[in-house]
């Protein structure tokens, strides 16, 4: 388990790495096709502020997007002091403890670190889960704070967000640098590629971090309550109740417990969670173990 945590906090380093790393060569071919220089600087320039930006304001902005209201005890004492119960079990920091109201069951937990960390939970998950199953569910999401999954989270929601901005950009580039360039066609041809690899690239890394990451925090959630029969009997729920959410938002879908999007054909195959029956079975196959 800390050895899972350890592995997280790395990953949380390569996956900035990356970030400049592709920022920053599509920023080195934009300035080689331009002969321009500044356009790297420029490009590496921005990404590293976006990068610290979002470092410290992407949690708030997860909840922003979630229409999520940040409650107290007296608001709902049910899903407090569960939180509180299970941050005062785990010597976790008491984190921000939000509602959203919106009848799909669901959850997910954001910030940067343990220290900073908010988790939110849907007014439908209330609705349909009993205390222990909520229990595993808000266990799970303080598994996520507790192996800083939260912290990697925060920056694919970023990776996401700013290779979407820079694929934007090549497409204007493609269609309006042709008159800057005579007309060469490697400018158009770069940027039509651009705009259909980078947002590609974002969402392979945001699956890999997220599908991994779940597994992590239900066997941390188990752990903590002992109870590992409880979340595989909430997930059974989110699988037979589950509907898409209201606010729709794919850049932060792997945040939630559950697939917040309407499940086509495109978001099975893309998913950013893994299958809810192969997570009920690892959770069944632990509770003979405790």
């Amino acid at each position: 388990m800390y050895s899972a945590i350890r592995r997280n906090k790395v990953n949380s380093v390569l996956i900035i790495l990356l970030f400049l790393a592709i920022v920053g060569g599509l920023g080195w071919l934009a300035g080689y096709i331009y002969n321009s220089p500044g356009i790297v600087v420029t490009v590496v320039v921005f990404s590293l502020g976006f990068a610290l930006f979002q470092y410290f304001m992407a949690g708030r902005q997860a909840i922003s997007m979630s229409g999520a209201q940040r409650i107290t005890e007296a608001d709902n004492p049910r899903l407090y002091r569960i939180v509180e119960n299970l941050a005062i079990t785990t010597g976790t920091p008491m984190p921000e403890v939000y509602i959203v109201h919106d009848p799909a069951p669901n959850a997910f937990a954001t910030g940067r670190d343990p220290a900073h960390a908010m988790v939110a939970a849907t007014t439908g998950l209330l609705d349909i889960m009993t205390d222990s199953e909520l229990e595993g569910v808000m266990a799970h999401e303080l598994g996520h704070v507790r192996n800083y999954d939260i912290r990697v989270s925060m920056i694919v929601y970023g990776l996401v967000v700013a290779i979407g901005m820079l694929a934007d950009m090549m497409m204007r580039m493609a269609f309006f640098g042709r008159n800057n360039n005579n007309g060469n066609p490697i400018v158009l041809v770069f940027g039509l590629v651009a705009m259909l690899v980078a947002p590609l690239v974002a969402t392979i890394v945001q699956l890999a971090v997220s599908r991994q990451r779940e597994y992590l925090a239900d066997a941390t959630g188990a752990l903590t309550t002992r109870h590992p029969e409880a979340l595989a009997s909430a997930l059974h729920k989110l699988s037979t109740y589950g509907q898409p959410m209201q606010k729709q938002q794919s850049s932060m879908a792997h945040l939630w417990i559950a697939d917040p999007l309407k499940p086509g054909i495109v978001q099975r195959l893309f998913a950013t969670h893994p299958p809810i029956p192969d997570r009920i079975r690892r959770l069944l196959d632990m509770g003979g173990k405790f």
